[in-house]
Protein backbone atom coordinates (compact mmCIF):
# COMPACT_ATOMS: atom_id res chain seq x y z
CA UNK A 1 0.00 0.00 0.00
CA UNK A 2 2.72 2.49 0.99
CA UNK A 3 4.54 2.09 -2.33
CA UNK A 4 1.36 2.82 -4.28
CA UNK A 5 0.75 5.95 -2.23
CA UNK A 6 4.35 7.11 -2.75
CA UNK A 7 3.98 6.70 -6.53
CA UNK A 8 0.74 8.71 -6.52
CA UNK A 9 2.27 11.50 -4.40
CA UNK A 10 5.36 11.60 -6.64
CA UNK A 11 3.15 11.86 -9.72
CA UNK A 12 1.18 14.73 -8.25
CA UNK A 13 4.36 16.58 -7.21
CA UNK A 14 5.69 16.19 -10.75
CA UNK A 15 2.47 17.76 -12.05
CA UNK A 16 2.88 20.67 -9.64
CA UNK A 17 6.49 21.21 -10.66
CA UNK A 18 5.48 21.42 -14.31
CA UNK A 19 2.71 23.83 -13.36
CA UNK A 20 5.05 26.10 -11.37
CA UNK A 21 7.59 26.17 -14.18
CA UNK A 22 4.85 27.00 -16.67
CA UNK A 23 3.46 29.76 -14.45
CA UNK A 24 6.52 31.99 -14.80
CA UNK A 25 5.54 35.22 -16.54
CA UNK A 26 1.86 34.27 -16.48
CA UNK A 27 -0.71 36.87 -17.55
CA UNK A 28 -4.42 36.74 -18.36
CA UNK A 29 -3.79 35.54 -21.93
CA UNK A 30 -1.63 32.67 -20.73
CA UNK A 31 -3.97 31.93 -17.81
CA UNK A 32 -7.04 31.61 -20.04
CA UNK A 33 -5.15 30.34 -23.11
CA UNK A 34 -3.58 31.82 -26.27
CA UNK A 35 -1.76 30.64 -29.43
CA UNK A 36 -1.99 26.92 -28.61
CA UNK A 37 -0.77 24.27 -31.04
CA UNK A 38 -2.37 20.93 -31.99
CA UNK A 39 -0.82 18.79 -29.24
CA UNK A 40 -1.57 21.35 -26.52
CA UNK A 41 -5.21 21.66 -27.67
CA UNK A 42 -5.75 17.89 -27.93
CA UNK A 43 -4.37 17.28 -24.45
CA UNK A 44 -6.19 20.19 -22.83
CA UNK A 45 -9.49 19.44 -24.60
CA UNK A 46 -9.31 15.71 -23.90
CA UNK A 47 -9.28 16.63 -20.23
CA UNK A 48 -12.90 17.76 -20.61
CA UNK A 49 -13.93 14.33 -21.88
CA UNK A 50 -11.55 11.89 -20.16
CA UNK A 51 -11.69 12.50 -16.44
CA UNK A 52 -13.38 11.12 -13.38
CA UNK A 53 -16.47 10.43 -15.44
CA UNK A 54 -14.56 8.45 -18.06
CA UNK A 55 -12.76 6.43 -15.36
CA UNK A 56 -14.74 6.14 -12.12
CA UNK A 57 -18.08 6.93 -13.80
CA UNK A 58 -17.76 4.56 -16.76
CA UNK A 59 -16.29 1.79 -14.61
CA UNK A 60 -19.31 2.21 -12.31
CA UNK A 61 -21.59 1.72 -15.30
CA UNK A 62 -19.44 -1.24 -16.37
CA UNK A 63 -19.82 -2.72 -12.89
CA UNK A 64 -23.60 -2.27 -12.91
CA UNK A 65 -24.53 -2.72 -16.60
CA UNK A 66 -21.50 -3.85 -18.61
CA UNK A 67 -19.65 -2.62 -21.69
CA UNK A 68 -22.51 -0.33 -22.74
CA UNK A 69 -21.20 2.22 -20.24
CA UNK A 70 -18.55 2.95 -22.89
CA UNK A 71 -21.20 4.92 -24.80
CA UNK A 72 -20.14 7.86 -22.60
CA UNK A 73 -16.77 8.36 -24.31
CA UNK A 74 -18.03 7.15 -27.69
CA UNK A 75 -20.76 9.79 -27.59
CA UNK A 76 -18.24 12.43 -26.56
CA UNK A 77 -15.98 11.45 -29.44
CA UNK A 78 -18.89 11.80 -31.88
CA UNK A 79 -19.68 15.21 -30.43
CA UNK A 80 -16.13 16.50 -30.80
CA UNK A 81 -15.98 15.19 -34.38
CA UNK A 82 -19.22 17.06 -35.09
CA UNK A 83 -17.58 20.21 -33.72
CA UNK A 84 -14.50 19.62 -35.90
CA UNK A 85 -16.45 19.15 -39.12
CA UNK A 86 -19.02 21.92 -38.82
CA UNK A 87 -18.22 24.59 -36.22
CA UNK A 88 -14.53 24.71 -35.23
CA UNK A 89 -13.70 27.07 -38.11
CA UNK A 90 -16.67 29.33 -37.46
CA UNK A 91 -15.98 29.56 -33.72
CA UNK A 92 -12.27 30.25 -34.18
CA UNK A 93 -12.93 32.98 -36.75
CA UNK A 94 -15.24 34.83 -34.35
CA UNK A 95 -12.24 35.42 -32.12
CA UNK A 96 -13.92 35.15 -28.70
CA UNK A 97 -12.56 33.24 -25.69
CA UNK A 98 -15.88 31.93 -24.33
CA UNK A 99 -19.18 30.46 -25.56
CA UNK A 100 -21.13 33.37 -24.01
CA UNK A 101 -18.78 35.67 -25.92
CA UNK A 102 -19.84 33.94 -29.14
CA UNK A 103 -23.50 34.30 -28.12
CA UNK A 104 -22.88 38.01 -27.56
CA UNK A 105 -21.75 38.47 -31.16
CA UNK A 106 -25.12 37.10 -32.31
CA UNK A 107 -27.61 38.26 -29.68
CA UNK A 108 -25.90 41.01 -27.64
CA UNK A 109 -25.05 41.61 -23.98
CA UNK A 110 -28.28 40.42 -22.34
CA UNK A 111 -28.08 37.00 -23.98
CA UNK A 112 -24.40 36.82 -23.10
CA UNK A 113 -25.20 37.37 -19.42
CA UNK A 114 -27.96 34.75 -19.31
CA UNK A 115 -25.84 32.17 -21.14
CA UNK A 116 -22.88 32.90 -18.85
CA UNK A 117 -24.91 32.13 -15.75
CA UNK A 118 -26.36 28.93 -17.21
CA UNK A 119 -23.04 27.67 -18.57
CA UNK A 120 -21.25 28.38 -15.29
CA UNK A 121 -23.90 26.21 -13.60
CA UNK A 122 -23.19 23.51 -16.20
CA UNK A 123 -19.45 23.67 -15.52
CA UNK A 124 -20.04 23.47 -11.79
CA UNK A 125 -22.27 20.40 -12.25
CA UNK A 126 -19.54 18.66 -14.27
CA UNK A 127 -16.99 19.78 -11.68
CA UNK A 128 -19.09 18.22 -8.94
CA UNK A 129 -18.85 14.85 -10.70
CA UNK A 130 -15.04 15.16 -10.73
CA UNK A 131 -14.88 15.90 -7.01
CA UNK A 132 -17.18 12.91 -6.35
CA UNK A 133 -14.77 10.74 -8.34
CA UNK A 134 -11.79 12.18 -6.45
CA UNK A 135 -13.50 11.76 -3.09
CA UNK A 136 -14.29 8.13 -3.84
CA UNK A 137 -10.69 7.68 -4.97
CA UNK A 138 -9.39 8.84 -1.59
CA UNK A 139 -12.05 6.85 0.25
CA UNK A 140 -11.10 3.59 -1.48
CA UNK A 141 -7.34 4.18 -1.46
CA UNK A 142 -6.77 5.65 2.00
CA UNK A 143 -9.94 4.74 3.86
CA UNK A 144 -10.73 8.43 4.36
CA UNK A 145 -14.18 9.76 5.09
CA UNK A 146 -15.64 10.89 1.75
CA UNK A 147 -16.08 14.49 2.91
CA UNK A 148 -12.48 14.79 4.08
CA UNK A 149 -11.24 13.18 0.87
CA UNK A 150 -13.33 15.59 -1.26
CA UNK A 151 -12.00 18.63 0.61
CA UNK A 152 -8.37 17.51 0.33
CA UNK A 153 -8.59 16.83 -3.39
CA UNK A 154 -10.45 20.09 -4.02
CA UNK A 155 -7.58 21.98 -2.40
CA UNK A 156 -5.14 20.06 -4.60
CA UNK A 157 -7.10 20.83 -7.79
CA UNK A 158 -7.54 24.52 -6.96
CA UNK A 159 -3.86 25.03 -6.11
CA UNK A 160 -2.78 23.14 -9.22
CA UNK A 161 -5.05 25.23 -11.45
CA UNK A 162 -4.18 28.58 -9.89
CA UNK A 163 -0.50 27.90 -10.37
CA UNK A 164 -0.49 28.20 -14.15
CA UNK A 165 -3.99 28.29 -15.66
CA UNK A 166 -4.60 26.99 -19.18
CA UNK A 167 -0.94 26.97 -20.14
CA UNK A 168 -0.12 24.65 -17.22
CA UNK A 169 -3.21 22.52 -17.87
CA UNK A 170 -2.26 21.97 -21.51
CA UNK A 171 1.32 21.00 -20.64
CA UNK A 172 0.54 18.66 -17.76
CA UNK A 173 -2.38 17.10 -19.61
CA UNK A 174 0.11 15.84 -22.20
CA UNK A 175 1.65 13.73 -19.46
CA UNK A 176 -1.76 12.84 -17.99
CA UNK A 177 -3.10 11.58 -21.32
CA UNK A 178 -0.12 9.28 -21.87
CA UNK A 179 -0.25 7.92 -18.31
CA UNK A 180 -4.02 7.40 -18.46
CA UNK A 181 -3.99 5.32 -21.63
CA UNK A 182 -0.90 3.26 -20.85
CA UNK A 183 -1.89 2.70 -17.23
CA UNK A 184 -5.46 1.58 -17.93
CA UNK A 185 -4.37 -0.63 -20.85
CA UNK A 186 -1.70 -2.36 -18.74
CA UNK A 187 -4.24 -2.88 -15.95
CA UNK A 188 -6.75 -4.52 -18.32
CA UNK A 189 -4.12 -6.91 -19.68
CA UNK A 190 -2.92 -7.97 -16.21
CA UNK A 191 -6.43 -8.34 -14.78
CA UNK A 192 -7.74 -10.47 -17.66
CA UNK A 193 -4.62 -12.65 -17.48
CA UNK A 194 -5.35 -13.23 -13.77
CA UNK A 195 -8.85 -14.42 -14.61
CA UNK A 196 -7.51 -17.08 -16.97
CA UNK A 197 -7.13 -15.00 -20.10
CA UNK A 198 -9.99 -13.85 -22.31
CA UNK A 199 -11.54 -17.33 -22.38
CA UNK A 200 -11.54 -17.60 -18.60
CA UNK A 201 -12.83 -14.06 -18.19
CA UNK A 202 -15.75 -14.52 -20.59
CA UNK A 203 -16.61 -17.82 -18.90
CA UNK A 204 -16.71 -16.03 -15.53
CA UNK A 205 -18.98 -13.35 -17.00
CA UNK A 206 -21.30 -15.98 -18.48
CA UNK A 207 -21.54 -17.73 -15.11
CA UNK A 208 -22.27 -14.41 -13.39
CA UNK A 209 -24.99 -13.62 -15.94
CA UNK A 210 -26.61 -17.00 -15.43
CA UNK A 211 -26.92 -16.33 -11.71
CA UNK A 212 -27.86 -12.66 -11.59
CA UNK A 213 -29.02 -11.87 -15.12
CA UNK A 214 -27.76 -9.03 -17.30
CA UNK A 215 -25.89 -8.91 -20.59
CA UNK A 216 -22.49 -7.48 -19.79
CA UNK A 217 -21.08 -7.60 -23.32
CA UNK A 218 -24.09 -5.95 -24.96
CA UNK A 219 -23.87 -2.32 -26.10
CA UNK A 220 -27.61 -1.86 -25.49
CA UNK A 221 -27.93 -2.91 -21.84
CA UNK A 222 -28.34 0.64 -20.54
CA UNK A 223 -31.25 1.13 -22.93
CA UNK A 224 -31.91 3.12 -26.08
CA UNK A 225 -33.31 6.21 -24.29
CA UNK A 226 -30.10 6.67 -22.33
CA UNK A 227 -27.79 5.92 -25.28
CA UNK A 228 -29.67 8.29 -27.56
CA UNK A 229 -29.75 10.94 -24.84
CA UNK A 230 -26.00 10.67 -24.36
CA UNK A 231 -25.34 10.90 -28.10
CA UNK A 232 -27.68 13.88 -28.63
CA UNK A 233 -26.34 15.68 -25.56
CA UNK A 234 -22.76 15.11 -26.75
CA UNK A 235 -23.38 16.14 -30.38
CA UNK A 236 -24.93 19.41 -29.27
CA UNK A 237 -23.04 19.86 -26.01
CA UNK A 238 -19.59 19.51 -27.57
CA UNK A 239 -20.30 22.76 -29.40
CA UNK A 240 -21.00 24.62 -26.15
CA UNK A 241 -18.54 22.88 -23.79
CA UNK A 242 -16.47 25.77 -22.48
CA UNK A 243 -13.73 23.61 -20.96
CA UNK A 244 -13.34 21.57 -24.16
CA UNK A 245 -13.72 24.51 -26.54
CA UNK A 246 -11.59 27.05 -24.65
CA UNK A 247 -8.31 25.51 -25.91
CA UNK A 248 -9.78 25.46 -29.44
CA UNK A 249 -10.72 29.14 -29.22
CA UNK A 250 -7.16 29.79 -28.05
CA UNK A 251 -5.60 28.00 -31.05
CA UNK A 252 -3.05 29.81 -33.16
CA UNK A 253 -5.16 29.50 -36.35
CA UNK A 254 -8.22 27.83 -37.92
CA UNK A 255 -6.46 24.76 -39.43
CA UNK A 256 -4.93 24.02 -36.04
CA UNK A 257 -8.35 24.25 -34.37
CA UNK A 258 -10.02 21.82 -36.79
CA UNK A 259 -7.17 19.32 -36.83
CA UNK A 260 -6.98 19.32 -33.03
CA UNK A 261 -10.71 18.62 -32.73
CA UNK A 262 -10.44 15.58 -35.03
CA UNK A 263 -7.53 14.16 -33.04
CA UNK A 264 -9.33 14.85 -29.75
CA UNK A 265 -12.36 12.86 -30.98
CA UNK A 266 -10.16 9.91 -31.97
CA UNK A 267 -8.38 9.94 -28.60
CA UNK A 268 -11.59 10.26 -26.59
CA UNK A 269 -13.95 7.69 -28.13
CA UNK A 270 -12.23 4.35 -27.33
CA UNK A 271 -11.13 5.11 -23.77
CA UNK A 272 -14.45 4.13 -22.17
CA UNK A 273 -14.21 0.61 -23.59
CA UNK A 274 -11.19 0.04 -21.34
CA UNK A 275 -12.67 1.50 -18.16
CA UNK A 276 -16.03 -0.22 -18.69
CA UNK A 277 -14.11 -3.47 -19.10
CA UNK A 278 -12.41 -2.87 -15.75
CA UNK A 279 -15.86 -2.33 -14.26
CA UNK A 280 -16.97 -5.74 -15.57
CA UNK A 281 -13.82 -7.31 -14.14
CA UNK A 282 -14.63 -5.68 -10.81
CA UNK A 283 -18.15 -7.12 -10.93
CA UNK A 284 -16.79 -10.61 -11.59
CA UNK A 285 -14.38 -10.28 -8.66
CA UNK A 286 -17.15 -8.91 -6.42
CA UNK A 287 -19.41 -11.83 -7.34
CA UNK A 288 -16.58 -14.25 -6.56
CA UNK A 289 -15.92 -12.48 -3.24
CA UNK A 290 -12.38 -11.41 -4.18
CA UNK A 291 -12.90 -7.65 -4.64
CA UNK A 292 -12.18 -6.33 -1.14
CA UNK A 293 -11.92 -2.86 0.39
CA UNK A 294 -9.31 -1.80 2.95
CA UNK A 295 -11.34 -3.35 5.77
CA UNK A 296 -11.56 -6.71 4.02
CA UNK A 297 -15.21 -6.36 3.06
CA UNK A 298 -16.50 -7.32 -0.40
CA UNK A 299 -16.97 -4.20 -2.54
CA UNK A 300 -20.49 -3.84 -3.91
CA UNK A 301 -20.48 -0.09 -4.67
CA UNK A 302 -19.71 0.53 -8.34
CA UNK A 303 -18.14 3.91 -7.51
CA UNK A 304 -15.41 2.10 -5.56
CA UNK A 305 -14.86 -0.64 -8.14
CA UNK A 306 -12.05 0.89 -10.18
CA UNK A 307 -9.85 1.92 -7.27
CA UNK A 308 -10.50 -1.35 -5.39
CA UNK A 309 -9.51 -3.39 -8.45
CA UNK A 310 -6.30 -1.36 -8.81
CA UNK A 311 -5.36 -2.02 -5.18
CA UNK A 312 -5.21 -5.73 -6.02
CA UNK A 313 -2.49 -5.26 -8.65
CA UNK A 314 1.25 -5.58 -7.94
CA UNK A 315 2.34 -2.44 -5.99
CA UNK A 316 4.33 -0.70 -8.73
CA UNK A 317 1.81 -1.45 -11.48
CA UNK A 318 -1.09 -0.63 -9.18
CA UNK A 319 0.53 2.62 -8.13
CA UNK A 320 1.08 3.67 -11.73
CA UNK A 321 -2.49 2.79 -12.70
CA UNK A 322 -3.89 4.60 -9.66
CA UNK A 323 -1.75 7.58 -10.69
CA UNK A 324 -3.41 7.26 -14.10
CA UNK A 325 -6.82 7.41 -12.41
CA UNK A 326 -5.76 10.53 -10.50
CA UNK A 327 -4.36 11.95 -13.74
CA UNK A 328 -7.73 11.45 -15.42
CA UNK A 329 -9.58 13.25 -12.64
CA UNK A 330 -6.97 16.01 -12.47
CA UNK A 331 -7.01 16.51 -16.25
CA UNK A 332 -10.74 17.26 -16.13
CA UNK A 333 -11.24 18.96 -12.77
CA UNK A 334 -8.68 21.66 -13.52
CA UNK A 335 -10.01 22.80 -16.93
CA UNK A 336 -13.57 22.62 -15.57
CA UNK A 337 -13.04 25.00 -12.66
CA UNK A 338 -10.80 27.14 -14.88
CA UNK A 339 -13.59 27.36 -17.50
CA UNK A 340 -16.12 28.39 -14.83
CA UNK A 341 -13.72 31.04 -13.54
CA UNK A 342 -13.02 32.26 -17.07
CA UNK A 343 -16.70 32.80 -17.86
CA UNK A 344 -17.33 34.51 -14.52
CA UNK A 345 -14.40 36.84 -15.18
CA UNK A 346 -14.69 37.47 -18.91
CA UNK A 347 -18.47 37.39 -19.43
CA UNK A 348 -19.73 38.83 -16.16
CA UNK A 349 -17.02 40.82 -14.38
CA UNK A 350 -15.29 42.33 -17.41
CA UNK A 351 -18.37 42.51 -19.63
CA UNK A 352 -20.81 43.88 -17.03
CA UNK A 353 -19.10 45.14 -13.89
CA UNK A 354 -15.65 46.51 -14.77
CA UNK A 355 -15.11 46.74 -18.56
CA UNK A 356 -12.07 48.97 -18.04
CA UNK A 357 -10.45 46.82 -15.35
CA UNK A 358 -6.64 46.76 -15.62
CA UNK A 359 -4.69 43.58 -16.35
CA UNK A 360 -3.61 43.04 -12.74
CA UNK A 361 -7.18 43.29 -11.47
CA UNK A 362 -8.55 40.91 -14.10
CA UNK A 363 -5.84 38.39 -13.21
CA UNK A 364 -6.72 38.62 -9.51
CA UNK A 365 -10.43 38.20 -10.22
CA UNK A 366 -9.67 35.21 -12.47
CA UNK A 367 -7.86 33.48 -9.64
CA UNK A 368 -10.61 34.25 -7.12
CA UNK A 369 -13.45 33.05 -9.38
CA UNK A 370 -11.51 29.89 -10.22
CA UNK A 371 -10.95 29.13 -6.52
CA UNK A 372 -14.59 29.85 -5.66
CA UNK A 373 -15.70 27.50 -8.45
CA UNK A 374 -13.64 24.74 -6.88
CA UNK A 375 -15.17 25.32 -3.45
CA UNK A 376 -18.72 25.22 -4.86
CA UNK A 377 -17.95 21.94 -6.65
CA UNK A 378 -16.68 20.46 -3.40
CA UNK A 379 -19.79 21.43 -1.44
CA UNK A 380 -22.02 20.10 -4.23
CA UNK A 381 -20.12 16.80 -4.32
CA UNK A 382 -20.55 16.29 -0.57
CA UNK A 383 -24.28 16.92 -0.85
CA UNK A 384 -24.95 14.90 -4.02
CA UNK A 385 -22.57 11.95 -3.67
CA UNK A 386 -25.36 9.47 -2.89
CA UNK A 387 -28.02 10.94 -5.18
CA UNK A 388 -26.98 9.79 -8.65
CA UNK A 389 -24.58 7.80 -10.73
CA UNK A 390 -21.64 10.06 -11.57
CA UNK A 391 -22.50 9.99 -15.27
CA UNK A 392 -26.10 10.97 -14.61
CA UNK A 393 -24.95 14.17 -12.90
CA UNK A 394 -22.75 15.03 -15.87
CA UNK A 395 -25.38 14.34 -18.51
CA UNK A 396 -27.98 16.37 -16.68
CA UNK A 397 -25.61 19.29 -17.23
CA UNK A 398 -24.87 18.21 -20.80
CA UNK A 399 -28.58 18.32 -21.58
CA UNK A 400 -28.77 22.02 -20.76
CA UNK A 401 -25.49 22.75 -22.51
CA UNK A 402 -26.61 20.92 -25.64
CA UNK A 403 -29.94 22.72 -25.70
CA UNK A 404 -28.15 26.08 -25.60
CA UNK A 405 -26.51 25.12 -28.88
CA UNK A 406 -30.00 25.16 -30.44
CA UNK A 407 -30.18 28.84 -29.49
CA UNK A 408 -26.80 29.49 -31.11
CA UNK A 409 -27.92 27.73 -34.31
CA UNK A 410 -30.95 30.01 -34.56
CA UNK A 411 -28.68 33.02 -34.09
CA UNK A 412 -26.32 31.93 -36.86
CA UNK A 413 -28.92 30.94 -39.43
CA UNK A 414 -32.09 32.95 -38.76
CA UNK A 415 -32.16 36.71 -39.28
CA UNK A 416 -35.42 36.94 -37.35
CA UNK A 417 -34.04 35.46 -34.13
CA UNK A 418 -33.83 38.11 -31.41
CA UNK A 419 -31.97 38.69 -28.17
CA UNK A 420 -35.24 38.65 -26.21
CA UNK A 421 -36.23 35.34 -27.78
CA UNK A 422 -32.81 33.89 -27.01
CA UNK A 423 -33.00 34.96 -23.35
CA UNK A 424 -36.52 33.56 -22.95
CA UNK A 425 -35.53 30.31 -24.61
CA UNK A 426 -32.42 29.87 -22.47
CA UNK A 427 -34.34 30.49 -19.25
CA UNK A 428 -37.12 28.07 -20.22
CA UNK A 429 -34.55 25.49 -21.29
CA UNK A 430 -32.69 25.83 -17.99
CA UNK A 431 -35.95 25.38 -16.07
CA UNK A 432 -36.84 22.30 -18.13
CA UNK A 433 -33.44 20.61 -17.74
CA UNK A 434 -33.24 21.24 -14.00
CA UNK A 435 -36.93 20.44 -13.44
CA UNK A 436 -36.69 17.11 -15.26
CA UNK A 437 -33.59 16.14 -13.31
CA UNK A 438 -35.04 17.12 -9.93
CA UNK A 439 -38.26 15.23 -10.74
CA UNK A 440 -36.21 12.11 -11.52
CA UNK A 441 -34.25 12.45 -8.26
CA UNK A 442 -37.41 12.85 -6.16
CA UNK A 443 -39.67 10.29 -7.83
CA UNK A 444 -37.23 7.88 -9.46
CA UNK A 445 -38.73 8.35 -12.95
CA UNK A 446 -39.13 11.02 -15.60
CA UNK A 447 -42.37 12.98 -15.95
CA UNK A 448 -44.72 12.17 -18.88
CA UNK A 449 -42.81 9.15 -20.26
CA UNK A 450 -39.79 7.03 -19.33
CA UNK A 451 -38.12 7.67 -22.69
CA UNK A 452 -38.53 11.47 -22.41
CA UNK A 453 -35.22 12.14 -20.64
CA UNK A 454 -33.91 15.54 -19.58
CA UNK A 455 -31.96 15.70 -22.85
CA UNK A 456 -35.08 15.34 -24.99
CA UNK A 457 -37.00 17.75 -22.73
CA UNK A 458 -34.30 20.45 -22.86
CA UNK A 459 -33.74 20.20 -26.62
CA UNK A 460 -37.49 20.17 -27.29
CA UNK A 461 -38.10 23.24 -25.12
CA UNK A 462 -35.19 25.09 -26.73
CA UNK A 463 -36.36 24.29 -30.27
CA UNK A 464 -40.03 25.11 -29.69
CA UNK A 465 -39.40 28.31 -27.71
CA UNK A 466 -36.87 29.66 -30.22
CA UNK A 467 -39.18 28.78 -33.12
CA UNK A 468 -42.16 30.52 -31.49
CA UNK A 469 -40.16 33.62 -30.54
CA UNK A 470 -38.64 33.84 -34.02
CA UNK A 471 -42.04 33.48 -35.70
CA UNK A 472 -43.57 36.14 -33.45
CA UNK A 473 -40.78 38.53 -34.36
CA UNK A 474 -41.16 37.73 -38.06
CA UNK A 475 -44.91 38.42 -37.91
CA UNK A 476 -44.34 41.64 -35.99
CA UNK A 477 -41.72 42.75 -38.53
CA UNK A 478 -44.08 42.09 -41.47
CA UNK A 479 -46.87 44.08 -39.81
CA UNK A 480 -44.52 46.94 -39.11
CA UNK A 481 -43.27 46.96 -42.70
CA UNK A 482 -46.85 46.81 -44.01
CA UNK A 483 -47.79 49.92 -42.00
CA UNK A 484 -44.82 51.76 -43.46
Amino acid sequence: MWLQIVIIIAYFLLSLIIGFRTAKGSNTKNFHGAQLGVVAIVCASAGEWLGGTATTGVSEYGFNYGISGAWYTIANGLGVMFLALFFAKLYRNIGKMTIPGIIETVFGKSAQTVSSILLVLVMLAVGISQIIAAGKFGQALLGLDFRLSAVVFTLIFVIYTLVGGMRAVSKTNTMHLFVMYIGILVAVVILIARLGGWTGFTADVAEMESKSGGHYFSMTTIGFPKVSSWVIASLLGACTAQAGIQPVLASKDVPTARKACVYTALVTAPFGLLTALIGIIGKVMSTQGTLLDLSGNVVTDGKLALTSVMLGLPPIVGGLVLAAELAAILSTASPIILAAGTMLTKDLYQARIRPAAPEKEVMAVSRVTTAVSGVICCLGAIYLVNQHNVLDIVYSAYSLRGALFIVIIFGFFSKKATSTGACISMLLTGAAAVGWTVFKVVTGSYPIASWLTETYAAVLVATVSMTVCTLINAIHTRKTEARL
